[in-house]
């Protein structure tokens, strides 16, 4: 498995040449400078509906004609619009080419600006993605909550990402405790330095996971 990170809480997975994309947010993220209509994609997982978490969804689906998967109220205002989609809900899970999605909860908000009043896109959610060989978790923005004891116990984790940027999603402290409880093999860091309220230092938290921790800079592919 191939993963690309770039910055905020967008992250590209190439699945055996499956391109699995969470959160497009390209054209505003100070982290890249990537021409979202260069991104692949033949699945678009949304995590919630907040303007930098979905940004670049629509252009990159009309150029790629990737399948939009994300929750029934989110699915349904893409497919409206034209888009292929798979709703899903919490704890709901579904067997792709890809592998098996499980849709997590997360404890946050989730709504899309028009015009002077945000409407409801149902609940936010986090994913996590079992292959052949590898099981990864995106827990999205959320805070820390104690099902992810439940599912470190059910789900041998990979590789987690999860959220410390404080603020708007769980800090530092919370995500070390998640990390812990998660039992994941990799733990990093992401929603974190894209803007003021959520600067933090990410080396520092992935110190503190000794071995655990792994620091993907911006625009950067590893492989696992």
């Amino acid at each position: 498995m191939k993963i690309t990170y770039y910055g905020h809480a967008t992250v590209l997975f190439d699945m055996d040449g499956v391109n699995v994309l969470i959160d497009p947010f390209l054209t505003s993220n100070p982290h890249t400078d990537v021409d979202p209509a260069t991104v692949p994609a033949d699945y678009i997982l949304l995590t919630h509906a907040h303007f930098d978490h979905i940004e670049d969804v629509e252009l990159i689906a009309n150029k790629t004609g990737a399948t939009i998967v994300a929750t029934h109220e989110l699915a349904t205002y893409y497919e409206k619009k034209g888009f292929s989609v798979h709703g899903m809900n919490i704890c709901g899970g579904n067997a792709f080419p890809f592998g098996r999605v499980t849709m997590t909860q997360a404890f946050h908000s989730s709504s899309l600006d028009m015009g002077d009043t945000p409407v409801y896109m149902g609940m936010p959610g986090g994913f996590i993605i079992e292959t052949n060989s590898l099981t990864v978790y995106h827990a999205g923005d959320t805070a820390l909550f104690s099902d992810m004891k439940l599912y470190g116990e059910r789900f041998e984790i990979d590789v987690a990402f999860l959220p410390i940027g404080d603020n708007f999603t769980m800090g530092p402290t919370d995500a070390l405790d998640a990390a812990h409880w998660l039992q994941a093999k990799r733990v990093v860091p992401i929603h974190f330095d894209t803007f003021p309220p959520i600067k933090q230092d990410a080396r520092a938290f992935c110190d503190q996971l000794h071995q655990r921790g792994l620091l993907i800079e911006p625009n950067a592919t590893i492989e696992i």
